[in-house]
């Protein structure tokens, strides 16, 4: 920049204008002297050149100057309006807005004043602007417009037609597309969803190389492609958050990772608000503190998406931080009615009673109840009306109605459940269960914990029939399912003696680790260790451990990759409570086992130097050389060595 010779700077800055290096030109400018700098093309160029960064605050500072100096150029007060809309000042946007008065600008004030009331949530004020239209009739921006209003009121097929009129109209448009997605998504058809987010992506990569798509996710070091205009301008952070959130919905947690992976890559500082917030959901199951980090964080900024609230909420309730949940609640007091429905406020406020008065909390989530049903019964009948009437379109959006309902239903019924399950009382939770049966009975959720419920009451019989559907129908991706509904379906068919059909179940599990294993061998999976110790924990309740450790002993194989904090926990339980029965000449074992139960201690002993037995915050002794499976195992070792003694 130092380089640029008197007299060249014009052309130097609208070539890297014409190349979209707006960065470039910004610093430029900001190191002419103020002579130069303050001219009118100076601040034009300057403000123009934020505006495409998107940093809006220093674009709207700017345009407010040129409008002042030159108050002749209404052009400088519309584009200090419309930066302000985009920095999100809507009350200062919409004051500029009413200030351009200059005849032949009424109908671009409109739309932009159509559009800062919009932001505003003043779904009823953009309307009346937009139907006092007096521009061109055929305008695809008055589509494009009705299809955000009607998406705002959740009418969704209507805002797809619109935006699919607008699409004839103005053929292929990046965000116009998204939009369409947006609308199948909110509709459930996911399969029209991706095919328009997969149309997005692949003009991306094919037209915008240099955006450096999916190179993350293949492990290359790659560098931030940042905020730039043509990012903006190709809808692809945005179709990738969508399919991440689709991906999410379907429960296929690693390609929601993914998804938000394969976007061009920004620093952590670059990523917009909704990427952050997907990264915070997707993140919950491997790191909840990264996740909890991300959703606070997006709170205090002045902007966040609809979501986080709620979301928030929900997961301190579902983790057991209730009184976090409470302290959010009180904090966002003021906002919490716009951003949160009736039902997640009801739902959260009995999910924290619960703590204090449980027959309170039961009450409470029973009128929810009761009041969900009896909306799913009215669907139900719109349904079968709308079937009789043969009308598709109704039948398709009852079915949808039906959808939601049931999806806020099935939330509150495990809530009652879970206040009697806390209790073990579990014919209680059973009882529960069945009185929502005509509702969710083809609900896999819903199932699952029925079988919980019945298994933890000893009707194994009962809960094979609940687990096995559900198992079989992921059978050919069998390590999909939660390795602890495969261990509660093998020890039901052990204790109603069809031993086969456990052993044919592991046999399974095991040939899929193995294929998996040749696959990705860093990957750990933990399902055929999980079954076998609590099968081994099972037969050692029941006083066989010489079994029972041997299933244990078994599960840890090759220790190098099961053995891990949460394994050892179990395993240890197991091997304690023999050591207490030995104690108490309970039981006496062969000398053959005692050798076992040693080389297995030794393996632990060998293996577990690296394997911490708690998180470090929960270590009392705050001693990190002694918080490792190696002590614990010469621990046990010890005792049952000093067993030997006597």
């Amino acid at each position: 920049m130092s380089k640029i010779v008197d007299g060249n700077y014009t052309s130097v800055v609208y070539s890297l204008i014409k190349d979209k290096q707006y960065n470039d030109v910004i610093k430029i400018i900001t190191n002419m002297s103020d002579r130069k700098r303050n001219t009118r093309p100076g601040l034009s160029l300057l403000a123009y050149c934020y505006y495409y960064t998107d940093d809006f605050q220093n674009a709207s500072t700017i345009y407010e100057q040129l409008a002042a100096l030159w108050p002749q150029e209404t052009d400088y007060k519309l584009h200090h309006a419309q930066s302000l809309y985009s920095a999100g000042r809507y009350e200062d946007a919409l004051r500029a807005a009413n200030g351009i008065t200059k005849s032949g600008y009424e109908n671009q004030v409109r739309k932009l004043t159509a559009a800062i009331r919009y932001g505003m949530e003043d779904i009823a004020g953009a309307r009346s602007l937009l139907e006092t239209n007096t521009g061109p009739k055929d305008d695809p921006d008055i589509d494009i417009n009705y299809g955000c209003l009607l998406y705002k009121e959740d009418r969704y097929e209507e805002a797809l037609q619109k935006f699919l009129n607008a699409q004839t109209m103005l053929g292929y448009r990046p965000h116009l597309s998204y939009s369409v997605a947006l609308c199948y998504y909110k509709l459930k058809d996911y399969t029209s969803a991706l095919k328009h987010i997969g149309d997005i992506i692949e003009r991306g990569i094919r037209e915008h190389p240099e955006l450096g798509i999916g190179m993350t996710t293949e492990g290359i070091e790659v560098r931030s492609v940042g905020n730039t205009l043509t990012l903006h301008e190709s809808a692809l952070v945005e179709a990738f958050n969508l399919k991440a959130a689709i991906q999410f919905e379907k429960n296929d947690i690693d390609s929601a990772r993914e998804a938000l992976t394969d976007m061009p890559p920004r620093w952590e500082e670059e990523l917009d608000s909704v990427t952050l917030h997907n990264q915070a959901l997707c993140s919950m199951d491997m790191s909840p503190t990264q996740g909890f980090h991300k959703l606070q964080f997006l709170m205090q900024q002045s902007t966040y998406p609809q979501e986080t609230l709620q979301n928030l909420l929900i997961l301190y309730c579902k983790h057991g931080y209730h009184d976090l949940a409470s302290d959010v609640i009180s904090t966002y007091s003021p906002v919490k009615d716009k951003y949160l429905s009736n039902y997640i406020r009801e739902f959260v406020d009995a999910v924290i009673a619960q703590q204090t008065s449980p027959d309170d909390a039961y009450r409470k989530l029973d009128n929810m109840a009761n009041k969900l049903a009896d909306s799913l019964r009215k669907v139900t009948r719109s349904v079968q009306e709308s079937r009789e009437a043969r009308d598709d379109k109704r039948t398709k959006r009852a079915l949808l109605d039906y959808e939601n309902t049931l999806e806020k239903f099935i939330p509150v019924t495990m809530a009652q459940a879970k206040i009697y399950w806390d209790l073990e009382n579990y014919a209680q939770a059973e009882t529960i269960f069945y009185k929502s049966v005509e509702f969710c009975n083809e609900n896999d959720t819903w199932r699952l914990h029925v079988a919980h419920v019945l298994f933890m009451q000893e009707k194994f019989k009962e809960a094979i029939a609940f687990y096995e559907p559900i198992v079989k129908k992921n059978y050919n991706n069998i390590l999909s399912v939660n390795a602890i509904v495969l261990a509660n379906l093998c020890v039901s068919h052990i204790m109603t003696a069809q031993n086969e059909e456990a052993e044919e179940l592991m046999r399974k599990i095991e040939k899929e680790e193995e294929r998996l294993y040749y696959q990705e061998p860093e990957k750990k999976v933990f399902h055929l260790c999980i079954v076998n110790l609590v099968i081994g924990t099972l037969y050692c309740s029941k006083g066989n451990y010489e079994f029972g450790i041997s299933r244990v002993i078994k599960s840890l194989e090759p220790y190098n990759k099961k053995l891990g904090m949460d394994t050892w926990f179990y395993a240890k339980r197991c091997m304690l409570s023999l050591i207490e029965n030995m104690t108490k000449h309970i039981i006496v074992m062969r000398d053959s086992f005692y050798n076992e139960c040693l080389v297995f201690l030794n393996q632990c002993e060998f293996h577990g130097k690296e394997v911490a037995t708690m998180p470090d915050e929960e270590d009392p002794t705050n001693k990190k050389e002694l918080n490792n499976v190696t002590c614990e195992a010469r621990l046990l070792k010890s005792l049952i060595l000093r067993q030997l003694e006597y």
